[in-house]
């Protein structure tokens, strides 16, 4: 019994050794792999320039150079002035129609998923020009007509005053009337519909979320911010984009990264003094502060964006947002959406490509499988066929990974191994 016992712990240790000596080499396999520093960044330098060409040479088609700016419809960046003023002139009308016998009615653009249009040669999902009417005289949208003059009256102060105000701060100016903040929140981008201007010219903006670290400088306000010295956690990135300017860098690309973990990883390891660059999150779901950001980094500093988000559908649901746009505010697309990020990883091939073990991959929920079917439908991914190909493995294999998967192979794989080797290879979509 004894040596029956004794062979079986011996069989254990060597199965146990051997998966060690696998997931050993795995990583020095992949380590070997990459060249010198200087090569990857040569790589870099020729996709920089490539951009940088690029943006030179194409200019941003809008919906008149299309012939849609009668049937879609788009918001522009108004000053305070003008805001105050169409407010004024939507509230005169109003007290019009009162005194008139016929009471009153807002003129609400849709916001449904069947008003919405994605336009291929824009890349981006546009409003169509349907609207409804919100009367206040009638019982289903009584509540909803009061919430909407409530806000246009507070917007309407806050041009007076010239300041701005948090979403919160807006909600808690009526508890009582508003109940929720998600009913505010909606009825505020449908006052920026109504007005035909961004939510940012409004002065109502969310909360910091996002935070920029690396080799950028920008002016916040008339302060001079360098985000290479701003720590581990970075700058948070400022809630109205109006107090940004005057931005300097000597960044290669902008790495674009989905989750608050990956950030501090590579901000810690100070990934973007080894390969030059900045790096974004909004931990997790974009925030309009940081598209717009990102946006006007991409425009003004002419860099490539690479993404790095995990290998689930909703990874690249949150890229699809930044590139494309979200269905809630396609009124305001042309303003919040960055054209050609490259998906960098981590892509559903990578798993079997970086032999990521078993145990580091989560089965997808049925959720997820239905989430993912439903993207590959999407015009903007069938436009892609790299995304095409990528999404189909993930339904397939009905597997995930985190960005943190790759751990596994030690806690600095991800800046170490896999993102040089990434870029050396040029491997993105």
């Amino acid at each position: 019994m004894a040596t029956m016992a004794d062979t079986k712990k011996r069989r254990r240790a060597t199965s146990d050794s051997d998966s060690d000596s696998d997931s050993d080499s795995d990583p020095v396999q992949f380590k070997s792999k990459l060249k010198p520093d200087s090569t990857i960044l040569q790589t870099l330098r020729t996709l920089k320039s490539a951009a940088s060409t690029s943006a030179a040479s194409t200019k941003p088609l809008g919906l008149s150079d299309l012939n849609l700016s009668t049937t879609c419809r788009e918001v522009s960046d108004l000053p305070l002035s003008s805001v105050q003023s169409t407010i004024e002139s939507l509230v005169l009308s109003l007290a019009h129609s009162i005194l008139s016998g016929n009471g009153f009615s807002f003129s609400v653009p849709s916001r449904s998923a069947a008003n919405q249009l994605y336009v291929p040669e824009l890349d981006r999902i546009v409003l169509k020009d349907k609207s409804s009417a919100r009367p206040f005289a009638a019982v289903s949208s009584v509540r909803k007509a009061t919430i909407t003059t409530r806000i246009l009256q507070l917007v309407h102060q806050l041009c007076l005053k010239s300041i701005h105000v948090t979403k919160r701060d807006l909600f808690y100016t009526d508890v009582k009337l508003f109940q929720d903040q998600t009913q505010s929140d909606a009825i505020l981008d449908d006052v920026s519909c109504i007005l035909g201007c961004t939510r940012s010219s409004l002065n109502v903006v969310a909360a910091e979320k996002g935070v920029v670290v690396g080799r950028l400088i920008f002016s916040d306000n008339g302060d001079m911010i360098d985000c290479t010295k701003m720590g581990m956690g970075g700058k948070a990135i400022p809630p109205n984009i109006d107090r940004v300017g005057d931005m300097q860098s000597d960044a290669l690309f902008v790495l674009l990264v989905e989750k608050d973990a990956a950030y501090m990883r590579l901000a810690e390891d100070r990934f973007y003094n080894r390969f030059p660059c900045i790096i974004v999150t909004a931990k997790g779901q974009p925030d309009v502060a940081t598209r717009l950001f990102l946006r006007k980094m991409k425009m003004e500093l002419k860099l490539p964006v690479l993404a790095l988000v995990d290998s689930d559908p909703y990874g690249l649901k949150i890229l699809s947002v930044y590139m494309c746009g979200s269905k809630n505010m396609s009124y305001d697309s042309a303003n919040l959406t960055t054209p050609d990020i490259k998906w960098l990883g981590i892509r559903p091939s990578d798993l079997d490509k970086y032999k990521i073990p078993e145990q580091c991959r989560l089965p997808m929920t049925e959720q997820d499988i239905k989430t993912g079917k439903d993207l590959l439908e999407e015009d903007f991914v069938k436009k892609n066929p790299g995304w095409v190909e990528e999404l189909n493995l993930m339904v397939k294999s009905k597997q995930k990974a985190e960005i943190q998967a790759l751990s596994t192979f030690g806690f600095q794989y991800l800046t170490e191994v896999y993102l040089p080797l990434k870029l050396q290879q040029k491997d993105w979509l």
